[in-house]
This record gives structure tokens, sequence and C-alpha cells, in this order.
């Protein structure tokens, strides 16, 4: 099942980059290909969820033995969601991608090519195939926002996207060298039972390498430059899985790496990395208020609520460490992907009508576009914390798991809230209501098929936001064995 997860996407590509020809057919089976493994992530986490322990399946294989490099491959409480995750965003994109006429084949390869490259980051277990994946991404991503991304200067963009994680994977793979050559293992379940304090070069150092790589993917103040600017260049659906699970893959990391492998080092660089995180969160929401893009608008937040995963993450300074900080830290993974998914969802839809994201030139779209207004504002609010909504739940189990070890640093992060309110609300009211742009009079409501993809997203959010044990049980079980590695 776990292979089939990850390369039924692929698969797909080869079938539509050799035999597929026709636009319209073209769509159709990429939909088909992202229902098929959307049908597996779902299989997957029900087996999960009925289990709720370890890892429920493992697929493991010997792949180069004179280097005890391994395919392995396994399913726990940690990656089961963001499995699920992906293949809920993946049929999304395609959806998204409806009205894409360049380069049709070309597109849809590689948007299956990049699901492939996620789904294995999330099931991988044998660093090697970690960071094969890991790189996998570059090359899709890349092309979908250079090919058929929608500013001046997308080139730019995603060469800027490329360095930057190359440079991160670069630390990343010094990383887990020292640790293979100290330890003869790349196998994460069995190193998560060493004792990696004595390697070859400091652990400290190690452990920073490894939080470097991930810090740039999260990404985490200073290293996110790259992201407003692939967001803006992004077609509609890169975006969405960019937004969506892309960045998710730096705090997924963390987790499965920092936090599992090297608990002692990640207690004592707590402080640096509740320091860090109070930045991105604080100077992300402050930079958001004043931009006049509404993809950038996005993008910026996106780096204020991935601050709140890096606070979530920082909860382990504890003498007695809480399995609600991470919780929280592994939920807002989950429930940022589908509340940013929704947003950008949206504001695609709103671009492509009106061929314009500047907010002051929009307005009173609301009585033109009432269910993209609706999903907006669902959207909207569940980003800025509503109760009942998925946001919430993220945001209150980080805050929980966090004060009684980061009082101050935690209500500093708390203020957020306010200035997330504040920048919603306002992007709402300009964008939404007041009077109607004589030029934006005649604009339509989004079709049925562009309809789907929101209702799909907006179904997770209100679910997740009325029955969060739905998600927060899974990734319990799965923190638990790391928050045992603690003491």
């Amino acid at each position: 099942m776990l292979s089939a997860t990850v390369f039924v996407p692929l698969a797909g590509a080869v079938v539509i980059a050799v035999l597929l020809k026709g636009p319209r057919f073209i769509r159709g089976f990429a939909l088909a290909v992202a229902v098929a493994d959307l049908a597996l992530a779902v299989a997957a986490f029900y087996t999960y969820g009925r289990d709720k322990e370890g890892f429920v399946l493992v697929e493991r294989l010997d792949w180069i033995p004179s280097l005890n490099v391994q395919y392995l491959l396994g399913l726990d409480g940690l990656n089961a969601p963001m499995v699920l995750l992906t293949g809920i965003l993946g049929v999304c994109a395609v959806f998204a991608s409806w009205h894409i006429h360049e380069r049709v084949r070309e597109y849809f390869v590689w948007l299956l090519i990049l699901q492939t490259a996620v789904m294995g980051v999330f099931l991988s277990l044998d660093f090697v195939l970690f960071f094969i994946f890991w790189e996998l991404e570059l090359l899709p991503m890349y092309f979908l926002i250079a090919v058929w991304g929608t500013g001046r200067r997308k080139e730019h963009s995603a060469m800027k996207f490329v360095v930057f994680t190359i440079l991160g994977s670069a630390f990343m793979l010094v990383a887990f060298l020292v640790v293979y050559f100290s330890t003869g293992s790349l196998d994460m379940t069995v190193l998560a039972t060493m004792d990696l304090t004595n390697l070859l070069i400091p652990v400290q150092v190690v452990f920073m390498f490894f939080f470097l790589a991930f810090a740039v993917k999260l990404p985490v103040w200073p290293l996110h430059s790259w992201l407003p600017d692939a967001h803006t260049d992004a077609p509609t659906a890169a975006s969405v899985m960019l937004a969506g699970v892309l960045i998710k893959m730096g705090g997924y990391g963390m987790i499965r790496v920092l936090v599992t492998m090297f608990p002692e080092v990640t207690r004592d660089y707590a402080g640096f990395l509740v320091t860090l995180a109070v930045v991105s969160i604080i100077y992300g929401a402050i930079v958001t208020i004043r931009q006049s893009d509404l993809k950038r608008l996005i993008a910026f937040s996106s780096i204020s609520h991935m601050g709140l995963v890096l606070l979530g993450i920082g909860s382990v300074a504890a003498a007695t460490v809480s399995p609600v900080g991470l919780n929280g830290a592994a939920m807002q993974m989950f429930t940022h992907g589908t509340i940013t998914g929704l947003l950008f969802l949206v504001v695609g839809l709103v671009y492509e009508k009106t061929h314009t994201r500047y907010i002051p030139d929009l307005g009173g779209l609301a009585s033109r576009m009432p269910f993209v207004a609706t999903a907006m504002i669902v959207a909207g609010l569940a980003s800025l914390g509503l109760p009942a909504l998925s946001g919430f739940v993220s945001e209150v189990l980080v805050f929980l798991g966090t004060f009684f070890v980061w009082r101050w640093p935690t209500a500093i992060a708390v203020f957020s809230i306010v200035l997330t309110a504040g920048y919603i609300l306002w992007m709402i009211q300009r964008v939404l209501f007041g009077p109607t742009e004589s030029k934006h009079a005649d604009v339509s409501d989004a079709s049925l098929v562009e309809a789907v993809p929101i209702v799909i997203l907006l179904a997770a959010v209100l679910v997740i936001g009325i029955y969060p044990a739905l998600i927060t049980d899974v990734f319990k079980a799965g923190l638990e064995p790391i928050v045992g590695r603690f003491g």
C-alpha cells in the first residue's frame, strides 16, 4: 500500500508522457490518478487509525546492501495525517489546473511527479531514500513556476526557490553522512533508539546542519525570502501544493529527525528555537499587513503561521515533556495546509476572473462571486483562529503546550492573533465588500469544476474544527514514542 501511495502518481505521469494525447484526456486521467492516490492515502490513514501503535505498515527491502541502504517506507501517527493531506491537496491541485491550456502534457507530468516526491518524503524511513525524494521535489516545482507561473519574474522566483533549498539540502547531506559514518546506519527507526551524542563531529553541529535544511523549507526567519516570491509567481495549483505540503516537509523533518533522534540537543537549543519562532510569528504578521498583493499577503501569513510549528517544537524544554505542544505543532501543519490551500484556490479564482491581485483595484466582489466570497471568509476566519474552525484547534494546542514552559515568548506569540485578525478582516473588507469596481461588474462566480476543490477543503476545515480528535488522536499516538525519548 505504501509503495503504491508513493508511486501511483509517478506511474500516472509516465502514462501521460508516453501514451496520452489531447488535453481533455490528459486532465481526466490526471484526475483519476489523483483520486486513486487519495483513496490509497485514506486507506493508509484508516489502517493507522484502527491500530494506532507504532509503525503499522512497513515495507523494507535491501537496496544497496554493501552500504546498508534500504528501501524503507513506514506509516505511523506522525506521517499518516500528512499523507492524507497530500492526497487531498493533490486532487484539489488537479481541479485547480483545469484551465491550463499551454503544454498541458508536461504540466500534469510535473504536477504528478511533485506529488510522488512529497509522498516519498513523508513515508521514507531511510535517510538516502528520504534525501532522494527531498531533492526530487525541486525539479517539478521549478518548472511549474518557471514555465506556467503568472508573474513577470517567474524564472527568477523559480531559481531562487531552487537555490535556497539546495543550499539547505547541502547541510542535510553532510549531517546524515556524519551520522552514517558514525553509526553505520541510515535507518531512522534504528537511529531513534541509539545514543547519538558521540559522533565524528560534535552532535550540536550535526543538529544545526539538519536544522538549517529544515528551517529553509519551513521557512523560518531569516531564511524565508524565497517563499513570497515563489508564491507570487507560481500557478494556483503549485501555490496550493507549496503552501499545503511542501513547506510542511520542514516541520515534519524537525519532528522526525531533530526531536526524535536528538532529544537532549533539541531540549538544550529549545530557547533558540522559540526565539526564532516568535520573531517569525510577529515579523510575518506585521509584514503581511503591509501587503497589497493577495498572494504575497497569504505567503507572508504562512511565515507567521509556520512559526507556530517551531514554537510548539520548542515546548520540549520542559523537565517533563508534554505531548500537547508537539501535537499542536503537528496539527498546525495539517490545518494550515487545508486553510492556506483554500485561500490560494480562492485567490487564484479571483485573479483568473478579474486579472488582478492588487487589493486596491478589487472591491465589492461578494455580490458578484458569493460562493467564492463565502469560501474566502471561512478560510480567513479559520486562519485567524475562530472557534469551530480547524485553525483554532492547532493554535490553542500550541499555546497550551508552550505557555508553562515559555511564558513570555508565548504571550508575545499570542499577540499575533490580534495582528492576524487585523490583516484578514481588512483584506476581506477591501476585496469583498464596499462599492463594486466598475471593471469587475461582470465577473462570474466559480464554475462547477472550480467549486469542487473549494468544497473539499471547506469540508476539511469545518469537520476538523468541529471534531478535531479525528486528527489529533492520530498525531498523539504517533508522538507518544517520541515524547518517551525525553525520559
